[in-house]
């Protein structure tokens, strides 16, 4: 008598036991709980179909064979869709590209569909082609009202409100083979009746914005798509939705203040670091080609407490205003107030200035900002913090033409930084006549065209001796 053959220890009973996955980020578990374990979110966790084993791919003839690099020829790949804002077309590395797929998220209020509907209407007039915006958010007339508010009136451009997938692709249908652009605002309102699941799930997300892709893809017209977020300001929906797009765009800014800022998260035809500034007004999306005035005060004589500070947004050098504010303190722990900086790294600086530089600090309160919204969390601004600390504990105002770059160490040394020569170059640029630079600057950044005294500091302690023998009444030019 042969021994019972052992049980095969196959994944066929695990297969079949259904489990539940959370129906905004995908996280999957064996039982069912009331929070998800992965993004926090309460009452999204749902039961998932067991999952069935695929069967095994077979070769199939392509519809396209492969062809060599060298085959493609530039009139194949075509030039780049210039979006009528100079601003936009400068993230984007130049204009969209044939096919691409874009991906712009932010905060409810902070201009999406304000930005993407002054594109499609500079598009539809520029080319004269059709240019469908299809929107699951707001109805025909409700575009059309913040349309004629913004000038977006061309003939050309198309309005359609749908929130189903197939209606959407009839609608492109309906615009013949020839249109320049499509705008789906936003991803998570379109739903498909093929797929199951509510619209904004991970199933349907993935679904929509899987078949869109393919379809702008075969017929080599470039997509806008919007996504929502979620309150940690992440994309709602699969992370999968990122890696599915060619460029990610996210608009940034404080609703108490007017200005916002576009940043390239992602961007395979072009740098992934770009920032462009705008600004948010009545009649739109305004475009701020020298963002640095935004982030300055103008005033004709010096305030004590108050630094120049030299920043970089991606790879643009912005001039930023630092203000400290240094009380004495009635209470046991003093306070430390910070806005549109880093706080973590503002106590950090507050210590070194009081240890190193030997600012009585510790029962006094101090508060540090930025001027216009700004927020910061480049380490070049370091020494402008420090010393617009100083200045303000010492009530003596710094000059008014005097810039300040560099990273503080904790040693009280100051360190360079990234892309010192446009620094120094755009401080310049803007009046400023006396630049404090990290020591060794002079052996690697040229300076023979910088019209402006650059003065190299070693450390807190050299910068602050620097500073008490310059003239504090000369106003900035």
């Amino acid at each position: 008598m042969s021994p019972t053959a052992p049980r095969s220890r196959t994944s066929t009973t695990s297969r079949a036991r259904p489990g539940f996955r959370c129906a905004e980020c995908g996280w999957t578990t064996a039982k069912w709980v009331g929070r998800c374990g992965e993004c926090q979110a309460w009452g999204t966790v749902e039961e998932a179909s067991a999952a069935v084993a695929a069967p095994a791919a077979r070769a199939t003839v392509p519809d396209r064979p492969a062809r060599r690099v060298s085959e493609i020829s530039e009139a194949e790949v075509g030039g780049r869709l210039r979006t009528g804002m100079p601003e936009l077309d400068r993230v984007l590395g130049g204009g969209l590209v044939t096919g691409q797929v874009l991906l712009l998220s932010g905060e409810p209020g902070a201009g999406k569909s304000t930005l993407l509907l002054i594109a499609a209407d500079a598009v539809a007039a520029s080319t004269g082609r059709p240019v469908l915006y299809v929107s699951g958010e707001e109805s025909v007339h409700q575009i059309a009202t913040r349309a004629r508010r913004i000038g977006a009136t061309s003939e050309h451009l198309y309005l359609a409100d749908s929130g189903d997938l197939g209606q959407a692709i009839g609608h492109l249908d309906a615009l013949g083979t020839d249109v320049a652009l499509v705008i789906v605002d936003s991803v998570q309102t379109v739903s498909s009746a093929e797929v199951e699941g509510r619209a904004g799930g991970v199933a349907q997300v993935m679904a929509v914005a899987t078949t869109l892709t393919r379809l702008a893809k075969t017929r080599g017209i470039p997509l806008c798509l919007v996504g929502q977020v979620t309150k940690e300001s992440t994309v709602a929906g699969p992370r999968a939705l990122e890696h599915v797009v060619d460029t990610t765009l996210s608009m940034e800014g404080d609703r108490q203040t007017t200005l916002r800022l576009l940043r390239a998260v992602k961007n395979r035809f072009g740098p992934a670091d770009e920032v462009a500034c705008f600004e948010q007004t009545d009649t739109g999306m305004v475009e701020v080609a020298d963002p640095s005035e935004l982030f300055r005060g103008v005033r004709e004589l010096p305030v004590a407490g108050t630094c120049i500070a030299v920043t970089v947004e991606g790879r643009r050098p912005l001039l930023a205003e630092v203000q400290a504010l240094v009380s004495k303190s009635g209470a046991p722990n003093p306070r430390r107030g910070v806005t549109g900086l880093d706080s973590s790294r503002v106590s950090m600086l507050i210590a070194v200035t009081e240890r190193i530089a030997g600012v009585q600090l510790y029962d006094k309160d101090v508060f540090a900002a930025t001027v216009g919204g700004m927020r910061s969390n480049d380490p070049g601004s370091d020494l402008g913090v420090c010393l617009a600390i100083a200045s303000a504990a010492a009530d003596r105002p710094l000059p008014l033409d005097v810039a300040a770059i560099g990273e503080v160490s904790l040693s009280g040394d100051i360190r360079r930084v990234t892309m010192l020569s446009q620094r120094i170059a755009e401080a310049a640029r803007l009046g400023h006549r006396r630049i404090l630079v990290p020591a060794g600057t002079r052996e690697t950044v040229p300076l023979e065209k910088i019209r402006a005294t650059v003065i190299e500091v070693g450390t807190i302690q050299q910068a602050l001796s620097a500073l008490s023998n310059m003239d504090t009444g000369e106003a900035r030019r």
